[in-house]
């Protein structure tokens, strides 16, 4: 019996080791695969995309471009209007009012559309879940006191960015994107923070 007994506890180590080097491979796994999208992100460059945006109910539509170091985001509809996004300096355009405004980016909802793209660090604590074919980036932190919680969903294979979805003070912001292009040519002024009225 005591034969028995160290056998079968033999074997509870073994079947505990095992299930530590798997639960290792799975962890590891996951991180690489986080890397991997953070890679992604970050090399997003001269790159364009088309959105629909679901902001607390209402509809917007429009494009939004990725340059080296600054986002720009044109709204189509149902109002056109232009943001430009830099760390710290941001610009808003209302074309038919012909209005202009500087801010920080950081004081609105707008940073986390900068971040994402220019900052690698920015997702280092998210989670990583896999539903279907795709892949969903969970990242939950706190921006000016206020809490937030962003998902970002990217088919699996090939990697592609499809949904971002962010929460912050009980307000949701949908933008589900679509049309991708890659390797794109800006004008050299498509980026300035310069009301557009007086680019010409």
């Amino acid at each position: 019996m005591q034969g028995k007994g160290m056998y079968l506890r033999k074997n509870n180590l073994y079947l505990i080791i095992f299930f530590i080097f798997l639960l290792h491979k799975s962890l590891a796994a996951k991180e690489a695969k986080i890397e991997t999208i953070k890679n992604y992100l970050g090399d997003l460059k001269l790159f364009s995309a088309s959105f629909i945006q679901i902001n607390n109910g209402s509809l917007s539509e429009g494009k939004f471009f990725i340059g080296n170091e600054r986002v720009r985001v044109e709204y189509i509809n149902p109002s056109k209007i232009l943001i430009i996004l830099d760390k710290d300096k941001a610009m808003y355009y209302n074309y038919d009012l012909d209005e202009d405004e500087f801010f920080n980016p950081k004081d609105t909802n707008a940073w986390f559309l900068y971040d994402m793209f220019n900052s690698l660090e920015f997702f280092n604590d998210a989670e990583l879940i896999k539903k279907e074919n795709y892949l969903i980036l969970k990242k939950i932190g706190i921006n000016q006191n206020i809490r937030f919680k962003i998902d970002v969903f990217f088919e699996n294979a090939p990697l592609v960015i499809r949904k971002i979805e962010f929460f912050f003070n009980d307000q949701y912001l949908s933008l589900s994107i679509f049309d991708h292009k890659y390797n794109e040519t800006f004008n050299k002024k498509f980026f300035k923070l310069i009301n557009p009225s007086r680019l010409n």
